[in-house]
């Protein structure tokens, strides 16, 4: 049950600290943002549309019953198309020592689409979309369905299947991070 933290108080001759603030723009949101640490992952698809695959921060779960996550790719993006018509996509989370593989599948090196796939080591779980084998966690997932808000495309997948590497028993940081435009260690 949610309460309200300000009744029984007099907040009307307060000054809030929103008032001095100016509204949101694009540019203070992606600052503002990019204080939020998140994990670097790397999201594959393979069908018949062909195979891709490209390192996003913006991946959360939806619900646990049943088992869905969101992902987001920017509208530009060609591989939008591939994810759409495979249907079908995984979610790999880094480890600590994959800033290179990031790299890649962020478009920094000029690879594209299968050639990126010449890096790392890949398998595949339920739906055939490529598995790292070095991910921490990797999550294969039916496109259950999507939909354009603003400037990037939100994919909701059902997932059916995972992998989970077991902590690191001595407590060590294993999993990359992106914050404050630079990569870190969890």
């Amino acid at each position: 049950m949610a309460t309200d933290s300000t009744a029984g108080r007099d907040i009307s001759g307060q000054e809030s600290a929103t008032d001095a603030l100016q509204p949101a723009t694009g540019e203070a949101f992606r600052n503002a943002i990019a204080r939020l640490p998140s994990g670097v992952n790397i999201v594959t698809t393979a069908g018949p549309a062909g195979k891709a695959g490209f390192t996003a921060t913006a991946v959360a779960s939806v619900s646990d019953d049943p088992p869905t996550i969101l992902v987001c790719l920017n509208r530009k993006s060609p591989q939008n198309r591939l994810m759409q018509e495979n249907a079908q996509f995984s979610v790999n989370l880094l480890p600590k020592d994959a800033v290179t593989l990031a790299n890649i599948f962020a478009g920094r090196t000029g690879l594209h689409l299968d050639d990126r796939f010449k890096h790392g080591d890949w398998t595949a779980l339920s739906t055939g979309s490529p598995i790292l084998t070095d991910a921490i966690m990797a999550l294969d997932c039916r496109l259950l369905s999507f939909q354009d808000v603003g400037s990037h495309t939100v994919y909701f997948g059902t997932v059916v299947a995972t992998l989970t590497k077991p902590r690191d028993s001595t407590g060590a940081k294993e999993v990359l991070i992106y914050h404050d435009r630079h990569y870190g260690e969890a």
